[in-house]
């Protein structure tokens, strides 16, 4: 995997496997996990399984590994339960063709109740599935992203994927040998994605999970913005796949498929409203410094601007706040916003205390 281009980067090497010192540690926790999860231990033998705990830290961090893993193990793909039964049958075979000692985890093949005790079978057998499972599952990047209020950054990431980060946003981007995931806390971003079937892109952002192999598309989610707790997918290229983030998916309406210069929005429940059709201003306005409104409330207009830099106009009579306004702006420009909103709206600017208020007109 190539550098990314951002350089202020952190990586996470992947979690190796047990080291060969720590083998019999492992193969002794891991016996103990079965034998507890077959049956309720004896009194002798829980009191020799708790000696064996106490005698070595590393056997209690043994134990706990592959306590985590056995039960992640009950959530296994139907197809990966029939490799392991089938990798055990052979296993079963081989030991009867060299005759020797049969060990007691050897009988919980003629049983296989469930996943787990497959899969733990097979690994005390020596393939070492589960030491192999945790290790994929451990990210092969990870790095997090924010920017300060009227700051934007671009990022190209390992794979080739762009991002263009507006201002007052948060992102982590979490890599996998099979997948990829960006989590966007806060703000706003672009994403350019590179497509490789193999591993499909993954976006969460608040109730919504966005899935692409390949294309160009927005999302937006700003919970600390007044009025605006939704959660909005813009698509410039290609195709992506919009879901609420429940599972199951939470009823009618729970996914939809986005095309070029189509969007949709969420409430903050993961609910999906129709799709309609990208505004003229594009997907993200935001990249050549403009703010686009479409019957927003001057409160919520303010709010926007308020994340691009001080604004210093202020509203506090609620029926002026509830006027609508549409348009686009450049929020570095304040002073021509200001200008249009007695030309716009019933309203007068009056300067006071430093600040500006909005008050209705006369």
């Amino acid at each position: 995997m190539r550098e990314p281009e951002f350089r202020a980067m952190t990586t996470q090497p992947p979690a190796e496997p047990p080291a060969a010192s720590s083998a019999e540690s492992e193969s002794a926790a891991l016996g103990w996990l079965v034998r507890r999860k077959g049956g309720r231990l004896a009194a002798a033998e829980e009191a020799e399984f708790q000696a064996w705990l106490a005698a070595d830290e590393a056997h209690r961090t043994a134990f706990a590994r592959w306590e985590k893993d056995w039960h992640a193990l009950d959530a296994l793909p139907a197809d990966d339960v029939r490799q392991l039964r089938a990798n055990l049958a052979r296993g079963k075979a081989e030991t009867h063709s060299a005759p020797r000692a049969r060990p007691w985890w050897r009988g919980l093949a003629v049983l296989v109740p469930r996943p787990a005790v497959a899969a733990a079978a097979l690994l005390v057998c020596g393939s070492g599935y589960l030491a192999w499972s945790h290790w994929q599952r451990q990210p092969v990047f990870t790095q997090s992203f924010a920017t300060a209020r009227g700051q934007q950054l671009e990022v190209t990431l390992p794979d080739a994927t762009r991002l263009r980060l507006d201002t007052a946003t948060r992102a982590e981007v979490i890599f996998h040998r099979e997948r990829r995931e960006l989590r966007l806390a806060e703000g706003q971003t672009v994403l350019q994605v590179q497509a490789d079937p193999a591993r499909p892109f993954d976006v969460r952002a608040g109730p919504l999970r966005i899935t692409v192999v390949g294309t160009r598309f927005s999302v937006r989610h700003t919970p600390g913005v007044p009025g605006d707790r939704n959660v909005r997918v813009a698509v410039e290229e290609g195709r992506v796949r919009v879901a609420s983030a429940a599972r199951p998916p939470a009823g009618e309406g729970a996914a939809v498929e986005l095309t070029s210069g189509q969007q949709v929005d969420s409430d903050a429940d993961g609910r999906l409203g129709a799709v309609s059709a990208v505004s003229a201003a594009g997907i993200a306005p935001w990249r050549d410094s403009r703010v686009s409104f479409d019957n927003a409330t001057l409160a919520q207009a303010l709010a926007e601007f308020e994340r691009y830099g001080p604004v210093n106009l202020t509203v506090r009579d609620p029926a002026v706040a509830a006027l609508r306004v549409s348009g686009t702006f450049d929020p570095r420009r304040l002073d021509n916003f200001s200008r249009a909103l007695p030309q716009v709206l019933p309203v007068r600017l009056r300067a006071h205390d430093g600040v500006t208020e909005i008050v209705p007109g006369k």
